[in-house]
């Protein structure tokens, strides 16, 4: 048996290969350079997380292919994105919370979540540029250090962690990271839907508890490296605008269910290079590839599609087709397909509805016969039933 073909390539070159080469015409003379990768954020890290039975946005994300532009050459795009306007109302707040060395967002820490310290009059608001995402990552690692180590008050604006994701490293970037003079780290997160009469709206609350889990977790990552391991606060800082205001507004967020939820989800996930492996020799993702040859490497990397998905992934729109033509229950939501059993089809589910397939001992079977039975006496009644 041939050795896999991640051996003795590294995963980097490997995943470069995926993504195709960078110009527009693959015969050009620029064939032989690859793109930048697009990468993972906290967003689809999330995403990704709940859902970690898709290897094929664990392998897509993970070679930082474009999956919008993916989407568009499969011809099936996705509207999945923020508009513009809702862009650049968030860079807007968000800068006008940061303003004066972030004196605000320092005194909503001290009044939300940490009353009993000493106000933050002064703090430290380190420099955290570096060359590339590899210098930024350490060069955060060292400002928290020297922060913690300076007992004080500390704001790192936009710092970048690096979490390990299948065997690949994803860097993210929260808001703000805030040093607290006791040595413990807290995130915070600053969005631009607004706080009415003291709440926001859940679903928007949940999801940035969500993407607010995984900066939690790459913080970790990195105070596990320090002696003594500083406390990463498990109650993140939710920044909004107060009521219809630009003025900011804070609620602290225990994201501790949504932090043991993504850890477990992660440690979940196939490691891209398992999932790279078992690709057929030449597989690329390329978009100016011809729709058949693009279309063959996307199915030969198995998904599992979900209604979740349209609010989460570019590649929703293409899953969904394929998932409703092969009949899928998973089409359905993933609550449906949890009852159904060993039943994975639409056309197994009728078949063992009407008596024509499936074990009647089996009580996923015996309970939709009965459903099927009720339905229709139902609407026999009803079609026997005087007008009135």
């Amino acid at each position: 048996m041939p050795p896999p073909r991640t051996r003795g390539k590294a995963l980097r070159q490997q995943l470069a290969e995926l993504r195709g080469p960078s110009s527009p015409t693959l015969g050009s003379a620029r064939a032989g350079r690859s793109p930048s990768p697009r990468s993972l954020d906290a967003r689809a890290l999330a995403a990704l997380a709940s859902n970690p039975g898709c290897d094929r946005r664990a392998l897509l994300d993970g070679a930082g292919v474009d999956k919008a532009a993916l989407a568009v050459a499969l011809g099936a795009p996705s509207t999945f994105g923020q508009s513009q306007f809702a862009f650049m109302r968030g860079n807007a707040f968000e800068a006008r919370v940061k303003a004066d060395g972030g004196a605000e967002l320092l005194r909503l820490v001290h009044t939300e979540l940490d009353p009993g310290a000493e106000p933050p009059e002064s703090a430290l608001v380190p420099d955290l540029s570096a060359v590339g995402p590899e210098g930024r990552a350490a060069r955060t690692a060292l400002a928290l250090r020297e922060a913690t180590e300076a007992r004080g008050w500390a704001l790192l604006d936009h710092p970048l962690l690096a979490l390990d994701v299948a065997g690949s490293p994803a860097f993210l970037e929260p808001d703000a990271v805030v040093v607290h003079p006791d040595g413990g780290w807290t995130v915070v997160e600053i969005k631009s839907f607004p706080m009415l009469d003291g709440s926001a709206d859940p679903a928007k609350v949940g999801a940035a508890a969500r993407q607010s889990a995984v900066y939690v977790l790459a913080l970790e990552a990195v105070a596990a490296r320090l002696d003594p391991v500083p406390v990463v606060h498990h109650r993140v800082l939710l920044v909004c605008p107060r009521d219809f205001t630009n003025l900011p507004t804070a609620s602290p967020v225990d994201i501790r269910k949504q932090r043991a939820v993504t850890r477990r989800q992660l440690a979940r996930l196939t490691r891209i290079e398992e999932i790279a492996a078992a690709l057929p020799e030449g597989t690329c993702f390329a978009p100016g590839l011809p729709r058949e040859e693009l279309t063959a490497a996307v199915e030969s990397v198995p998904a599992t599609y979900a209604p979740d998905c349209l609010a989460a992934c570019e590649l929703a729109f293409y899953c969904r087709g394929r998932s409703r033509a092969e009949g899928a229950v998973t089409s359905c939501g993933r609550s449906l397909r949890a009852e159904l059993g060993g039943l994975t089809t639409v056309d197994e589910v009728l078949a063992a509805a009407h008596g024509t397939a499936g074990d009647p001992d089996d009580p996923t079977v015996a309970a939709l016969r009965r459903a099927a039975q009720l339905r229709a006496e139902a609407l026999a009644g009803r079609e026997g039933a005087p007008c009135r």
